[in-house]
């Protein structure tokens, strides 16, 4: 098996991973989580890609854990990580 899922079976782990937590079609927002971790990734470091997106989701199931949630606290880590790398 390899070691590095290629973009085209996301939405096969998705779906994975939907059906194993019981969330509903459409709770996994791939390109809004793909689009946080490359924004952290570039503007902070790569190891705090992983850790944003536990965060955003942590966060997100904290305040309600609706779609609007999520996008809130990936807009909120994004715009952090595009300070953090001015301020660097």
């Amino acid at each position: 098996m390899s070691e590095h899922l290629p973009p085209a079976a996301l939405d096969e782990w998705s779906a994975a991973l939907q059906t194993l937590l019981g969330l509903e079609e459409g709770d996994i927002p791939i390109s809004l989580i793909l689009d946080l971790a490359r924004d952290v990734a570039n503007g902070v470091a790569r190891p705090a890609a992983p850790l944003s997106a536990f965060v955003a989701g942590l966060a997100a199931g904290r305040a309600g854990g609706t779609r609007e949630d999520v996008r809130r606290a990936v807009t909120q880590i994004t715009a952090l990580a595009a300070e953090w790398q001015a301020h660097a």
